[in-house]
């Protein structure tokens, strides 16, 4: 029986021929259109992508599929457990990111820093008006929880500004750009002493709402919070009281507990945050670079080896 390989994206006619050389002898599917790759699941023994739709079809005792390769970094939309059940194995296309995010950060921060965002809404109404002081960047401390792949770009970044780092990681280790690293335990002594939080984690049961009101409370009144992580990281309503209430400076958020972020969400009117819609990681790049890191696994699934690149742990959830 031929194997099948379903691709839930629009592939070149150049990486079409890198995946037949790989498994010259198997089924290959592919194509954004629903209808394109639907009917071809239930036989899949390979999903490059994910859809709710997999599920029903895929995620049952019997499954020809043994391996799916996530399009995307965070897997807090997936069924871990489904997928554990089924002893199917999850990769991720972690590592597409660093320097599109890297850059969202640093543009959220310099613009929170020298109002920028408040100048091009002023542009917006012909306003000629400054409203300062601006502060500066330089020299300022950065906290940054989850210094992975994004943090440690982040951190990169983050010295050319002669800023000292501070990284909190899950597990205690060194970072090439971080002045100091510590563990959840010393989360707060971070938040205290950075003039900027930077959030990376994914979604996680130890994650969810690991910034809240005591969190912000800790944090000088001077300070910016960005997340470009998870919305559910961060405790939202505790956010915009600390924001109202003048408890931190303001902030700069890619991600939100509920997406699209409502009409009714006072984040909207608020003028000490920068708003974008979860597209932190975009980039004309992505789809390469999502390639090539599915290319690297697909060469192994073809040699008779597990694929290990960014290989999700079912149990730690990431």
């Amino acid at each position: 029986m031929t194997r099948k390989l379903v691709v839930l994206q629009s592939i070149t006619s150049e990486q079409e021929a890198q995946i037949r050389q790989l498994v010259p002898d198997w089924e290959l599917v592919h194509g954004k259109e629903r209808e394109v790759w639907l009917p071809h699941l239930a036989d899949a023994e390979i999903v490059a992508g994910w859809s709710s739709a997999i599920v029903e079809p895929c995620l049952r005792p019997g499954t020809k599929l043994r391996w799916v390769q996530n399009w995307g970094a965070g897997v807090d939309v997936i069924p871990l457990e489904a997928i554990a059940d089924a002893g199917v194995m999850l990769t991720t296309a972690s590592g597409v990111h660093p320097n599109p995010i890297s850059e969202t950060v640093l543009g959220m921060m310099l613009g929170l820093t020298r109002n920028i965002h408040r100048s091009v809404a002023h542009q917006l109404k012909r306003r000629w008006e400054s409203k300062g002081p601006l502060g500066e960047m330089h020299g300022k401390t950065v906290g940054i929880l989850g210094v992975g792949a994004i943090g440690t770009e982040v951190a990169k970044l983050c010295k050319a500004f002669g800023m000292t780092v501070l990284g909190v990681k899950r597990t205690p280790s060194s970072s090439a750009y971080a002045d100091r690293m510590v563990t959840m335990e010393g989360l707060d002594e971070v938040l205290q002493e950075s003039d900027y939080i930077v959030v990376t984690l994914p979604l996680t049961k130890e994650t969810k709402h690991v910034i809240g009101r005591s969190q912000f409370e800790r944090m000088k009144p001077t300070a910016y919070y960005i997340n470009i992580g998870r919305g559910g990281t961060t405790d939202e309503q505790a956010l915009i009281e600390a924001l109202r209430s003048g408890r931190i400076a303001g902030a700069g958020l890619d991600v939100f507990e509920v997406e699209p972020l409502p009409e009714t969400s006072p984040l909207w009117e608020m003028d000490n945050v920068i708003l974008t819609p979860h597209n932190s990681g975009s980039t004309v790049y992505y789809n390469d670079r999502a390639m090539d890191i599915f290319l690297r696994n697909l060469s192994d699934y073809a040699a008779g080896r597990e694929p290990q690149l960014n290989r999700v742990d079912l149990n730690r959830q990431y």
